[in-house]
């Protein structure tokens, strides 16, 4: 009985979540890890939301396990290095998503026979005074029998903003159905808040051909722009991706 009460209270605080989340106008840029309802893939989401025309001027493009974001229109490009990145990348059981570079920081440092902390211990905050826009990654383990899932915020001091301050977090074997969320912001505002606190435990219920079509419906229609999702299957290292983008790319543009 303990153990029931305690699951539904689980779910319970993973609705409310969500029901906040599409509350929310302006979460901005959000990861999620978790696994399927079924229990067969691992979910890996990753979206972006825009107020400014230099923010709102890009679409998700997949190419294989490779997403990244690219400008609808070259010309209109401000501030490329913060806009456009690769936001998701895979080496052998292993798979990165971040919200800018340090999802090539994070693959570099595993290449050179580092981790991915210490990788990202390189980064700092976004420097778009005066939002200092936190650096949010994650990604996933993937070894026999085992799968670890982990989660880092990098935000700016609130001391000292020439200064970052960084939180990892570490999972053990998500469970079916739910997710651990993470984001940029905690809602609108001038400057815009960072997030703090945990991430935020999520439902992934349903199919997982839907979950795609059911993230995007809850974030805020006027400023979500693009959105993600990686289905892996553990067992044999595949993985597909869909993508839903609010506005179309132009032809010509790269």
């Amino acid at each position: 009985m303990p153990v029931q009460t305690t699951l539904e209270n689980i779910r319970r605080e993973a609705a409310e979540n969500l029901r906040r989340l599409s509350e929310n106008p302006y979460p901005g840029r959000g990861i999620i890890l978790g696994r399927s309802a079924d229990g067969e893939r691992l979910v890996q989401v990753y979206w972006i939301m825009g107020r400014s025309e230099n923010s709102r001027n890009r679409v998700i493009v997949a190419r294989g396990g490779l997403v990244r974001t690219e400008p609808i229109d070259l010309a209109k490009v401000e501030h490329p290095r913060l806009v456009i990145y690769t936001a998701m990348r895979e080496l052998p059981g292993q798979y990165f998503v971040s919200n800018g570079d340090q999802t090539d920081i994070m693959v570099e440092a595993i290449e050179s026979g580092g981790t991915y902390q210490e990788g990202l211990r390189e980064c700092t905050h976004e420097p778009d005074e005066p939002n200092w826009t936190p650096r949010i990654a994650g990604a996933f383990q993937v070894e026999p029998g085992r799968v670890r899932a982990f989660l880092a915020i990098i935000r700016a001091d609130r001391f000292d903003t020439a200064r970052s301050t960084r939180f990892f977090y570490e999972y053990e074997e998500p469970p079916p159905g739910f997710g651990v969320c993470i984001t940029t912001y905690r809602g609108n505002g001038t400057p815009l808040p960072p997030f703090q606190g945990e991430p935020l435990l999520l439902p992934l219920a349903g199919e997982t051909g839907e979950l795609g079509n059911m993230l995007w419906n809850r974030l805020n229609e006027k400023n979500r722009i693009s959105l993600a999702v990686k289905l892996i299957n553990p067992a044999d290292g595949e993985s597909t991706v869909t993508v839903i983008n609010k506005f179309a790319k132009r032809p010509g543009s790269r």
